[in-house]
């Protein structure tokens, strides 16, 4: 399958380099290993995310401030080694311990937590927060064993801005906990996304098929059934996040409309337009909508909508600066109010 590489052995350092390339005021390679560290870091707790490359600007795009750290990245769909993880934490540690935060996968989970025991014996406290925001991927009653999708991103700039402020690690592990607990998304997939290098699609849908709750790496949905109109699906979608999350009138969120890969910023606004008027039928504020593609599967086809229920400690979080190269909020209220 065609794709715009050089080899696909080093898809992931090419990756890296050309980051770097554009952002090297800002960010530097770890050395040895597919890392990269802000270079501006504070004496915080250092939030270090990270997962299998394939996703961006996921998770490379979201250094900065009030954000991320420190990234670790693995090969395409494929989790970090610990070796990785553990000199990442190493190099964005300044002494206020390192908080983990990533998509519940079982490689992830494996590598990550055997970076913790590796870091631990180094005496650098660390915590962990499982990003498990995918309500396709299992019932309300095992949580737990969620999927992460693109919740990563309000559950990463909850704990930025926790850190920003100079929370305690267990503070920020605590507010990260909360974000993930109060984040629902739910996504479908439309066309496949592929591995660089490989000769065919990791699976496969008909021309007018769709897989409603697909993950960001094929994994199967609830339901594979026949292409519908924007409305519908949104319709479909939304009717799912309501009941599963309990959000309902009076609520106030903040929206994500996620695109995967190849669903163009056209057909995310038309799919924005009906979200927005199910939450006003339903009575529900809606303190912010985010319209963009973070995190993605290559080329795949579809998209996301993730729900996060706010409240006072939450929204002033999630209002808080954040500046990185392909996520940014800056809100003037905000600053002028902690200002003064």
């Amino acid at each position: 399958m065609k794709k715009v590489i050089n080899c696909p052995e080093r898809v992931v350092e090419e990756t890296i380099e050309g980051f770097i390339a554009a952002n090297k005021k800002s960010y530097k390679k770890v050395e040895n290993v597919n890392g990269v560290i802000r270079k501006d870091l504070k004496d915080k707790v250092a939030v270090v995310t990270g997962g299998g490359s394939g996703h961006e600007p996921l998770f490379i795009g979201l250094l900065g401030e009030g954000l991320a750290d420190g990234v670790t990245l693995g090969n395409v769909f494929a989790a970090p080694p610990p070796f990785n993880i553990q000199e990442v934490a190493k190099a964005a540690h300044t002494g206020k311990g390192v908080l983990f935060i990533y998509g519940n996968y079982a490689g992830d989970v494996l590598n990550f937590d055997m970076a913790v025991e590796l870091l631990e014996m180094e005496d650098i406290e660390c915590r962990t927060v499982l990003v498990t925001d995918d309500v396709a991927s299992a019932p309300i009653e095992r949580k737990a064993d969620r999927r992460g999708i693109a919740g990563d991103i309000f559950v990463l700039k909850i704990a930025g801005a926790a850190a920003e402020k100079g929370s305690s690690l267990e503070e920020v592990a605590r507010l990260a906990q909360k974000a993930n607990d109060h984040t629902f998304s739910i996504g479908v997939g439309l066309s496949p996304g592929t591995i660089p290098g490989a000769v065919e699609p990791p699976y496969t849908l008909g021309d007018d098929e769709i897989e409603i709750g697909m993950g960001i790496h094929g994994e199967p949905g609830v339901e594979r059934t026949k292409m519908a109109s924007a409305d519908e699906l949104t319709e479909r979608l939304m009717n799912t996040i309501l009941i599963e999350s309990g959000i309902s009138a009076g609520d106030e969120i903040a929206v994500l409309v996620n695109g995967l890969g190849s669903t163009t910023l056209m057909e995310l606004f038309i799919i924005n337009r009906k979200v927005a008027q199910i939450l006003e039928e339903n009575g529900i504020k809606t303190h912010d909508i985010d319209v963009n593609s973070y995190c993605t599967t290559q080329e795949m086809g579809g998209f996301s909508i993730t729900l996060l229920k706010l409240d006072d400690e939450l929204k002033d979080l999630y209002d808080a600066p954040a500046v990185s190269p392909y996520y940014k909020k800056f809100n003037e209220h905000y600053v002028h109010t902690k200002n003064e």
